[in-house]
């Protein structure tokens, strides 16, 4: 590591004691509110409230029977689906429950904010040297036009960042290498998680100090890091005192990832001409070739430690991300765990006791991962679509990343504390309630 790396490693916590302690004092009350309130709904209801509950039941068996399919098949699973949605509704208003059913879910919801305002995390990173010639590079289209709205130009000029405009059809990779040969000592980027990877990349094998800018559309890269998606502007001040942090890129095939690289289902959707016009009838019209009654075997293949295996899309992250939970889910906790995360959806996995046809997932994590298929493989590399040739080799990098992010910052993800089990998380509740959280590093 370069000298302007940190003497002491980084912690992780929240922000203070009070505060934590107060927000998990008031998730516990809430839970208990929504416990109570679930009997109070579960008793009210019975029996009547059965014919609520199997009308749901029923509309999500024909919802999934419409997606599966095609033509006249598929809209009357739909319009079947609807048709029993809008009955239980009615089912609830006939027989008074819409009261009970509105409070439940508010004291859900209400549980869950609370929760994360108990988890909110806080890395305490060291202030690390500011570099002498810091450059950022933006895309005025990205995010609408973020950068224009929030004035980067003007407000990197003011922190003494030289800041370089993108325009169309330019080569963002050979732009910043010869910036760097020009004298640039620090990268940002303002722009879709795309380009974040490619100036990423450059800074990675220099090793450079990278800022994310998160002046794209979704910014999942910055929320991971733990850069306020909503302080566009204050993200610079990663290179006036910001602190510093080791973190894991990815590849496929020598391509950079900071996110993740989606293949199979979604990614031959995203392929499709019309897809940005029409995104959710495209996705819909590449289902049933791969999850249908009629569907086509599976094309990408791997092998685990016993058997050839095979799934209709696979989703293959710098880092696991967390899915499937109340908190968290969607986001990747660590960046710094040297693993690649991998997900498999697949109609039919071995050994998992489902059928064929219905839909199963498998997580796992590995530091390399290997797929091959029978052609070209349709890929969506953060965000990105491309064609890739098999065998697609995938691997981590680990700590290859120098990370500065702005001190007002979390500098951690979301979930970074957020435990991943219902009864884990009502533990770390009691014990931040009675002793106060704790403070763990280094990360």
């Amino acid at each position: 590591m370069s000298g302007a790396n940190l003497a002491k490693p980084a912690t992780l916590g929240t922000d203070g004691v009070l505060i934590p302690r107060v927000w998990s004092a008031a998730t516990l009350g809430l839970a208990l509110v929504t416990v109570a309130l679930a009997i109070l709904v579960v008793v009210t209801h019975l029996p009547k409230g059965l014919g609520a509950v199997a009308c749901v039941a029923l509309a999500g068996l024909l919802g999934w029977y419409g997606i599966t399919r095609r033509g006249a098949a598929r809209m009357a699973g739909l319009a079947g689906a609807v048709l029993l949605l809008a009955g239980a509704i009615v089912l609830s208003i006939t027989w008074g429950y819409v009261l009970e059913d509105l409070l439940l879910l508010a004291a859900a919801a209400a549980t869950l904010a609370a929760a994360r305002r108990a988890f909110k995390p806080r890395a305490r990173l060291p202030q690390a040297q500011a570099p002498s010639h810091p450059v950022l590079f933006y895309n005025p289209k990205s995010g609408g036009g973020k950068a224009a709205k929030f004035h980067l130009a003007e407000e990197a000029r003011r922190r003494g960042i030289e800041p370089i405009e993108l325009t169309p059809g330019e080569d963002l990779e050979a732009l910043v290498r010869t910036t760097v040969q020009g004298g640039a000592d620090a990268l940002a980027m303002a722009g879709g998680d795309g380009s974040q990877a490619i100036v990423a990349m450059v800074a990675a094998e220099l090793d450079l100090p990278y800022a994310c800018i998160p002046a794209g559309t979704r910014n999942h890269f910055a929320l991971d890091l733990g850069v306020d998606r909503d302080d566009v502007v204050g993200a610079l001040d990663a290179f006036v005192t910001g602190g510093e942090r080791r973190v894991d890129l990815a590849d496929v095939n020598g391509r950079v990832f900071v996110n993740n690289v989606s293949l199979g289902l979604y990614a031959e959707a995203v392929a499709q001409p019309g897809y940005r016009e029409a995104k959710l009838h495209t996705l819909l019209e590449a289902v049933p070739d791969a999850l249908g009654p009629d569907a086509r075997a599976p094309s990408l293949h791997w092998r685990d430690a016993a058997n050839d295996q095979s799934a209709a899309a696979i989703l293959i992250s710098n880092n696991a991300y967390r899915l499937g939970r109340a908190l968290g889910s969607g986001t990747r906790p660590r960046l710094d765990q040297a693993v690649l995360g991998v997900t498999v959806l697949a109609p039919n996995v071995p050994g998992a006791g489902t059928s064929a046809h219905r839909l199963a997932m498998q997580q796992w994590t590995a530091p390399t991962f290997e797929i091959d298929a029978d052609g070209p493989v349709a890929a969506g590399i953060d965000g990105e679509s491309l064609q890739l040739s098999p065998p697609l080799m995938f691997r981590v990098r680990p700590g290859a990343l120098r990370a500065r992010i702005a001190p007002q910052h979390p500098g951690a993800s979301p979930s970074a504390l957020e435990p991943d089990t219902p009864w884990r998380v009502a533990q770390a509740l009691v014990h931040n309630v009675l002793h106060g959280p704790e403070t763990v590093g280094p990360r």
